[in-house]
């Protein structure tokens, strides 16, 4: 969400509360000033309005804040396609990514996700002669599906890879990175 903050130039309109939470090695612990409803992050205030889930708060901000252009708005006819990318990160990339992380296979989650190979092929196809999802333009969808291989490592496609390099250089990006190597929870 940082990186998103920066992009939308709303870091100062925000108030970043740093909570911990239960770690995947099983350190950390839930933090009862968290407000997230399952005890996670990221969590999103907006006066009395909660969003939770990153597809949900990406999605948000950058329809609240659509002078920034990294949404697109809803009257645009890929507008369509802009959605669905958000639903395919949450109901088809990030399960395929914690599944193969688990080490969990299994016919039904395949026919359900389908594979990781199925997956980088249609990110692909998608990116293929363009340098973001949607042509030249960087939107708020690139933001969100490139942010799984920067922390896990690109996947070693060169046409997904040289994507999620031109989305790393982004200010967003960088200054998510210098941010992180600050915080220690």
């Amino acid at each position: 969400m940082l990186a998103l903050l920066k992009e939308l130039g709303a870091l100062e309109e925000v108030n970043i509360e740093i909570v911990t939470i239960q770690r995947l090695d099983g350190s950390g612990a839930p933090d009862p000033r968290n407000p997230h409803p399952d005890g996670k992050v990221p969590l999103l205030m907006d006066g009395d309005v909660q969003v939770w889930e990153s597809a949900a708060i990406i999605q948000y901000l950058a329809d609240r804040f659509p002078a920034t252009g990294l949404n697109i708005p809803p009257d645009h006819p890929q507008r369509g396609a802009y959605l669905s990318w958000f639903a395919w990160y949450s109901g088809v990339l990030e399960p395929l990514l914690v599944l193969e992380f688990a080490g969990l296979q299994h016919p039904v989650l395949m026919n359900t996700f389908r594979t990781k190979a199925e997956a980088l092929t249609r990110l692909r196809k998608a990116l293929e002669g363009q340098d973001f999802l949607f042509g030249k333009h960087f939107t708020a969808a690139d933001l969100l599906l490139h942010s799984p291989y920067a922390w896990m490592g690109k996947p070693g496609d060169p046409v997904i890879d040289a994507w999620i390099d031109r989305c790393m250089t982004r200010p967003g990006a960088t200054f998510a990175m210098e941010f992180d190597a600050q915080v220690q929870v």
